[in-house]
């Protein structure tokens, strides 16, 4: 098959999951890892190559498609670090070129004889005598490498399907009864976490609606349908209350490499008003936020922004010629302001951040 066919294979699930991206179709950390994860595994499934190094550059070429049309979006770039680093490592075991003491693959457990899901075939027993640039079958070298690939992918999805579940099991031991917890806006993570919490521990939860896009609203009410004590504050009682807060606990957008985060607008506010009274800060948030990228313009330029006319609408006639109105979506949250991460992965100190990203890309993939 030509190259040019070849391409045409995957690319048009590329090519829409781009247009979704570009026109914010698509928004949330975990829905837009879980799409680009999907477009993957069909490049792998779909693509031809006769060598490890023409797969990384297949996937390279379509990590930086998608990252280039959201690049506030720091999961789909993580997530296809994520796949690259399983790729690397699955070859390299499959290829028996892994180190004795590298961690536990998932080549290693089948081999070891871990339970794998029902349906599918133990590596042992799959074609794995990988023969790369083969010329009497060029196609070899990936359909014998595709299963494991595909396994590898299979996990990364089942991180992200159950990365609210992981991060709530710890939830008991970082809330205790009659705490008053303070959060911002509505994040999933932490409200799966403080309703888990809820079955052990009597608590009150004061959540700040965060104008202008009031989220804070429907976390308020998700949380008192749920049985738990809460009250809805405007962004300005932030300071006036934080004396009676035990603890914050804030949702991220994103981790980067200095222990930092971006998060919605309204938790640089609540965390140093938490470092002004003592209280933790603690950010729930699965680690396929963590990214390997450095915050290096810290006021506007690595942020996102709303719609100017929520804070001030055009109706205000010659005010909105006179004044230029910023409406950043995110704060960025500098790492000295954060206690603890807890992630589907334990808990990790800001200080930490550089060693996961260690752990989960590979260097050659931080430039995609």
């Amino acid at each position: 098959m030509p190259e040019g066919v070849q391409a045409i294979a995957y690319q048009r699930n590329i090519e829409v999951l781009v247009s979704k991206l570009r026109r914010r179709q698509i928004v949330g950390s975990r829905r837009a890892a879980l799409e680009t994860l999907l477009v993957l595994r069909q490049v792998v499934s779909k693509a031809r190559f006769s060598n490890i190094e023409q797969l990384v550059e297949i996937i390279h070429s379509a990590g930086r498609r998608l990252v280039e049309a959201q690049p506030k979006e720091f999961s789909v770039g993580n997530t296809v670090r994520k796949v690259l680093h399983h790729i690397r490592e699955e070859y390299r075991t499959a290829a028996k070129k892994a180190p004795e003491d590298t961690a536990l693959s998932i080549s290693k457990l089948v081999y070891q004889g871990q339970p794998r899901r029902r349906g599918v075939a133990p590596k042992s027993e799959m074609d794995v005598d990988l023969k790369e640039d083969d010329p009497d079958d060029p196609d070899s070298f990936a359909r014998s490498l595709k299963p494991v690939l595909m396994e590898a992918i299979q996990d990364v999805f089942d991180e992200l399907e159950t990365v609210y579940d992981s991060i709530s099991k710890s939830a008991k031991d970082h809330i205790h009864s009659d705490e008053i917890i303070l959060t911002i806006g509505q994040s999933t993570t932490v409200e799966s976490f403080l309703k888990a919490a809820a079955h052990y521990r009597n608590f009150t939860v004061i959540v700040a609606e965060t104008g202008p896009s009031y989220r804070g609203h429907g976390m308020a009410q998700s949380l008192s349908e749920a049985g738990i004590s809460t009250f809805l504050v405007p962004d300005s009682s932030i300071y006036a209350i934080m004396s009676r807060v035990s603890k914050v606990i804030l949702g991220a957008h994103a981790i980067i490499a200095n222990g930092g985060m971006f998060a919605v607008t309204g938790s640089l506010l609540a965390a140093t008003a938490a470092q002004a009274h003592s209280a933790p800060v603690v950010v729930c948030a699965g680690q396929f936020k963590i990214t390997p990228l450095w915050n290096l313009y810290q006021d506007y330029s690595a942020l996102d922004f709303s719609d100017p006319s929520s804070v001030l609408g055009f109706e205000e006639g010659n005010l909105v010629d006179k004044v230029d109105v910023i409406n950043p979506y995110y704060d960025y949250v500098r790492p000295d302001l954060v206690h603890a991460y807890i992630t589907n992965d334990g808990d990790h100190p800001p200080t930490s951040i550089y060693r996961l990203i260690k752990e989960t890309y590979n260097d050659e993939d931080i430039e995609l």
